[in-house]
């Protein structure tokens, strides 16, 4: 059972960075205040990292930032072998992983879900319960998140059952409604900050920190 932890306004808003591919990017992130990190292992992804150049990403984050692993729909072979080498704080599935697939890795981990009309977020929450949270992210036909899109957040129902992070389309202009509206524990970025697939905007990163502070 969670406490009731997704948050006010005027209280913290934790940020995951994800799509980082390079120390650098990283350490803008961190500097501005990022909570964690988004590490992508989907090989369809612009963003996708090998093990080597993730794990040289995690060797030099300094404490207190968590580090995060992104998959979809992988092997469990995949998942283990980055658990090994990488050593991520926390798991991502961003596919169709079931309950039994995300538990099998005894690792904590965050379940995201791509949202749309008929999407029941309140049963889904009951049944990824073990999950740490759920990420909200849009629907876009064909694809797994990165879009740049954001969705109806009226879709999403109050009280839902564990923490809510909250992905899709945010950027330095509208991050402040969002939080505002949604008022989720977290949100996470990775688009709405870049000039480039995988490629972060120092700029950007620091005016989307300061839309989350400004949320009213």
């Amino acid at each position: 059972v969670y406490m009731n932890i997704n948050k006010t306004c005027s209280e913290i808003t934790r940020v995951k960075v994800c799509g980082i591919t390079t120390a650098e990017d990283c350490s803008m992130a961190v500097r501005a205040g990022a909570d964690a990190i988004g590490l992508i292992f989907y090989k369809k992804s612009a963003r996708f990292l090998e093990t080597l150049k993730a794990r040289e990403i995690i060797r030099g984050m300094p404490p207190f930032v968590s580090s995060v692993a992104l998959f979809v729909d992988p092997q469990p072979d995949q998942v283990s072998d980055v658990i090994q080498s990488v050593q991520p704080d926390l798991l991502q599935f961003h596919g169709n992983e079931s309950v039994e697939f995300c538990e099998q890795f005894d690792k904590n981990y965050i379940k995201a879900v791509r949202v749309h009309k008929n999407i029941d977020l309140i049963q889904l929450s009951g049944y990824y319960s073990s999950a740490k949270g759920l990420l909200l992210d849009s629907f876009v036909e064909g694809e797994k998140g990165g879009t740049g899109v954001t969705f109806d957040w009226d879709l999403i129902p109050e009280g839902l059952s564990c923490p809510i992070i909250l992905a899709g389309g945010l950027n330095p202009n509208n991050v402040g409604m969002a939080i505002s509206k949604v008022k989720p524990w977290a949100v996470d970025v990775s688009s709405g900050i870049e000039v480039s697939p995988g490629v972060k905007d120092i700029n950007k990163i620091k005016a989307f920190f300061q839309g989350v502070k400004r949320c009213k």
